[in-house]
């Protein structure tokens, strides 16, 4: 099983099981910039507590490593959680989103990306991607958050939403960090 597999099994689980999502992190900053190595997968799902038993039956223990406890715990406190492959060392990040402007927006402007042959997935906008990228930035400071965004900005050129970013950065309070990839 690669990346794109697994993928492809996460997001047709969720959809049967009506769990909205969106992928997003490394994933999505490869989608919409510049390629390279990732063993993660970050996804954001809005799931309530009935969701929860189908899904963790969706993924076996004989092939697949997901705490029912762990995703009950995410649930509750719009916390995070793993879904992981062993046999091929491959792991999912589950974020159980909160209720907020901002997530609310990022998922009313998802995209639908093809990753596999007649399959396409639900991905953050290039634009809310940057914006959680400064927010990762602002919380540790990895120069890798930074170097991504500067690929989905050169990628993706003047399809980015300008005015949607700097409308949420002043919001969230990332000023200083747009101010950073802007002058680079």
């Amino acid at each position: 099983m690669d990346p794109s597999e697994l993928l492809n099994r996460l997001s047709q689980t969720l959809e049967e099981l009506h769990i909205p999502y969106l992928v997003t992190g490394s994933m999505a900053t490869i989608a919409y910039g510049e390629p390279r190595f990732t063993n993660d997968i970050d996804v954001v799902i809005r799931m309530v507590g009935a969701q929860i038993d189908p899904f963790c039956a969706a993924f076996p223990s004989d092939e697949y490593y997901v705490s029912p406890e762990a995703v009950k715990d995410a649930v509750s406190r719009n916390g995070q959680f793993n879904i992981l492959h062993p046999s091929t060392g491959l792991k999912i990040d589950m974020i159980v989103a909160d209720r907020s402007d901002f997530n609310d927006s990022r998922f009313s402007r998802a995209r639908r990306l093809h990753v596999a042959q007649n399959r396409e997935v639900a991905f953050a906008s290039p634009e809310d991607v940057i914006i959680k990228k400064l927010a990762f930035f602002q919380e540790g400071g990895s120069e890798k958050h930074l170097s991504d965004i500067r690929g989905v900005l050169a990628v993706m050129g003047n399809e980015i939403d300008h005015s949607y970013i700097d409308q949420w950065v002043l919001k969230l309070g990332l000023s200083r960090e747009w101010s950073t990839v802007v002058k680079r």
